[in-house]
């Protein structure tokens, strides 16, 4: 069974805990609040050197950092990974996207103002640049949605599982998404799968050792 490390309010650890369900893949959840630290310590360190959730324990001493890395690891001969090889090139180019263009501005601005007290104060050098940028990702998203019910081969896929997790819950961090009907619409189609989980469902997670 996967060992999954991850904290409940991150885009990037819900998209794995979001794949993992809806294939049915039996797993533990350690609950990691890296507002505290817990990302830092030497035995979380020892596992994923970065510091960074989500990470999979895949075996005994194997694990898997990066999110999207996951996604693929997970989904790879499933029917939420493509098999064709473009298709798969495509779901590729939309996943870096998602962490080069949306998940730096969309995520940054989630944790910072609604997870960090005070991070509004902290960062409102860097709100600016979040905001443009964020909505410049939002817009290319948008174009593409206009003729596609969903991001590669017309179908749902890990690619819409990564630019759904921050997405979905930009508006809690001042973007406006009715700007963008057509991604309101994949955001409604994307929530309507089968065995979809919200991010904050309740979960049972344990705790890594103090």
């Amino acid at each position: 069974m996967y060992t999954l490390y991850s904290m409940q309010r991150s885009g990037n650890c819900y998209k794995v805990r979001l794949a993992l369900t809806q294939l049915a893949i039996p797993h533990r959840a350690v609950e990691i609040d890296i507002l505290k630290g817990e990302s830092r310590t030497p035995d979380f360190l020892a596992m994923n050197p970065n510091g960074r959730v989500p990470v999979l324990e895949v075996g005994p001493q194997r694990y898997l950092a990066e999110s999207n890395a996951i996604l693929w690891f997970v989904g790879d001969g499933t029917p939420l990974a493509p098999t064709d090889r473009i298709q798969r090139a495509e779901a590729m180019q939309w996943m870096f996207f998602e962490q080069h263009s949306l998940e730096p501005n969309l995520g940054q601005a989630y944790f910072w103002l609604t997870l960090v007290k005070g991070g509004r104060e902290l960062q409102s050098h860097a709100i600016e640049d979040w905001m443009e940028r964020g909505y410049q990702a939002l817009g290319v998203m948008e174009k593409h949605l206009q003729s596609h019910d969903y991001f590669v081969d017309g179908r749902y896929s890990i690619a819409d599982i990564a630019l759904y997790a921050y997405t979905h819950c930009a508006e809690e961090s001042g973007f406006d998404l009715a700007l963008f009907p057509a991604l309101r619409a994949w955001l409604s189609r994307v929530a309507a799968q089968t065995d979809h989980v919200p991010m904050l469902a309740l979960q049972s997670a344990q705790r890594l050792p103090a």
